[in-house]
């Protein structure tokens, strides 16, 4: 009999080799809760990774890249989930985003179905959204010697924490009928400029600048960009 993982000869209960167990557990009803529980636990789970960015948001990230890859969830992970979170609690509570109000009274084009498709999927769309922000956090911070899958993890981890403000101010204004989701989306700007500001260097006070400006160039660009396809697609479909 051999390692199921290294197929070395099997000895005891653990992998003389690998050090993996011989006989893995079986799954019940305890080990979901377990899985469930590491995924959303205060150390090295999701709620860690939230208190990690929320209080030091620039520094945790870099060390992320350059130091410790373990101690966060994985960005892609981050952002999806966060994303979810939002989704849900949008479709449970209905609160007013205003973005669907604002979609649905406009002339029906292929760009506005473009940029509502999108949005109806909030974990493609922050994935997606952050490819256009990056270039210019490129060129804004260009001193810095940071490649663009670098500052996309960056982007990935903010944008997840955007995510998580902006569910907590609707359930806020869902429970109490104040609207307070505005001041959140304004919140949320506040802190990827203080992310950005804060991961390539806090001492400057011009760089929570560049990363506001980063942010707002980054989304007039994707604009720009589903606007311009929306009309190409029109036009190939009309002609």
């Amino acid at each position: 009999m051999e390692c199921y993982n290294c197929n070395y000869p099997k000895s005891g209960k653990y992998c003389s080799n690998c050090g993996r167990a011989i006989q893995l557990r079986r799954i019940d009803g305890k080990y979901i809760i377990q899985e469930i529980g590491s995924v959303l636990s205060f150390k090295k789970g999701i709620l860690f990774t939230i208190k990690e960015l929320l209080i030091r948001p620039g520094q945790n990230i870099k060390a992320f890249i350059l130091e410790d890859r373990h101690r966060l969830v994985k960005p892609v992970i981050f952002v999806v989930f966060c994303s979810f979170i939002y989704t849900f609690l949008h479709q449970l509570l209905d609160f007013e985003d205003g973005y669907s109000n604002q979609i649905s009274g406009s002339k029906t084009s292929t760009a506005i179905a473009i940029i509502e498709g999108l949005f109806r999927n909030y974990g493609y769309a922050n994935i997606l959204m952050a490819i256009f922000v990056v270039p210019w956090v490129k060129i804004l911070f260009r001193k810095h010697n940071y490649n663009f899958f670098e500052i996309l993890i960056l982007i990935w981890f903010v944008f997840g924490m955007v995510m998580i403000i902006s569910s907590f101010f609707g359930l806020i204004e869902a429970l109490t009928g104040l609207g307070l989701l505005y001041f959140g989306g304004f919140l949320s700007f506040i802190y990827v400029s203080w992310a950005i500001g804060q991961f390539f260097d806090q001492r400057k006070i011009v760089n929570y600048f560049k990363g506001l400006l980063s942010l707002v160039l980054g989304l007039i660009s994707a604009a720009i960009i589903a606007i311009l396809l929306g009309r190409v697609v029109d036009l190939i479909i009309k002609y």
